[in-house]
């Protein structure tokens, strides 16, 4: 009798954790993010679930079998990272969002955990894939971070592929410009005392935001920014990030994405990490970094790390998630949202993938 209450207690507990917690510690040699936000599975669709699901696998398995093959940790963000910027449904590369001119401005970092070299690309328009930008910038130029046409002038130099800028439109970005435009527009008209019926796409006044400041609050319901943490075969690690940053942004907005100890981080002695979210609080705080320093100087675990940061973010107002692999394979995906994309994928080959906060 006493066996078989042990084991339906068993039974019980297992049944209340969550598939993340029930893997073992220190078996995890990349982690993936694809955005954080609004994702509630009362919304999402069988089939937009299942696309989102099997663009998040493929690149799981893109950087499992680099690792597998001795490449390093740095080749295997990169090519993890190629696969979610070629697939329209993340913010980054083909399914990047528009500026409120109508353009398509991107910004990627990756960092080398082992040398602690670094490389960032932000605001360029015609690299297909801007993660690549980022490492020629770390190997083949003597700087951190290039924007706007110089960094894709160095890119066209360094021999990575170039394409027109049309290539990054797509319906659907494009929509969700046009709605911010209309929001936009009527911002204008009640500022200026208007009765008359909102021109969709009148923008020619200045708008505020409600702290009667210049740019744009946050009004994206996700965040599809994309990242990558590997650990390879040699105890390596890397991290890399890529977006196309807010709909609607203006002046030339960069946010945490590209910014090395804000959004990207790796150092061989404690930590790789991506984030996803409000970039101008992740900026603010320093999250990729603080994290790693917390580890470094207070010996937190990645997991304790990791919650903490987020928690700073979340006191200053901003929301959003990160992604973080330590150098012992442990890794945590904590955010304050109401859902990330999110995978892993063990040593031993098996993957996880999760959308929701459950």
């Amino acid at each position: 009798m006493r066996n078989i209450f042990l084991l339906l207690t068993a039974f019980l507990f297992y049944s209340n954790v969550s598939p993340a917690q029930k893997t073992t510690k220190g078996n995890y040699v990349l982690v993936i993010h694809g955005g954080a936000g609004t994702i509630l599975k009362s919304k999402m669709t069988p089939e937009k679930e299942a696309a989102y699901r099997a663009a998040l696998q493929k690149a799981l398995e893109t950087g499992y079998a680099a690792l597998q093959s001795g490449k390093s940790s740095v080749d295997a963000v990169e090519a993890t990272i190629h696969v979610l910027e070629d697939d329209p449904h993340f913010n980054a590369g083909k399914g990047a969002v528009f500026t409120h001119d109508g353009r398509n401005e991107l910004d990627a970092a990756i960092m080398d955990g082992k040398t602690l070299s670094a490389g960032a690309v932000a605001g360029v328009r015609t690299i297909r894939n801007p993660i690549s930008a980022a490492r020629a910038v770390m190997e083949k130029s003597e700087h951190v971070l290039l924007t706007g046409a110089g960094a894709d002038q160095f890119a066209k130099e360094a021999g990575l592929e170039i394409v027109d800028p049309s290539y990054f439109f797509t319906q659907d970005r494009w929509d969700n410009l046009q709605q911010a435009l209309k929001e936009d527009s009527i911002k204008a008209k009640k500022n200026s005392g208007s009765n008359e019926d909102p021109t969709p796409y009148d923008t020619s006044e200045t708008i505020l935001t409600q702290n009667n400041k210049y740019g744009i609050t946050n009004v994206d319901n996700k965040f599809g920014t994309v990242g990558c943490a590997a650990l390879d075969l040699y105890g390596n690690l890397a991290a890399g990030t890529s977006t196309g940053g807010m709909t609607n942004k203006k002046y030339g907005r960069v946010g945490d994405s590209p910014l090395i100890g804000a959004g990207t981080y790796a150092n061989n002695n404690t930590v790789a990490v991506s984030c996803t979210g409000w970039g101008e609080y992740f900026i603010r705080c320093t999250v990729a970094y603080d994290l790693s320093a917390m580890m470094e100087y207070k010996k937190m675990s990645v997991k304790d790390a990791g919650k903490a940061v987020i928690d700073k973010v979340a006191k200053l107002g901003g929301n959003g998630g990160l992604i973080a692999l330590d150098k012992n394979g442990n890794m945590t995906m904590p955010f304050n949202t109401e859902g990330m994309y999110r995978g892993a994928v063990t040593r031993d080959g098996k993957i996880e993938i999760y959308f929701y906060n459950n």
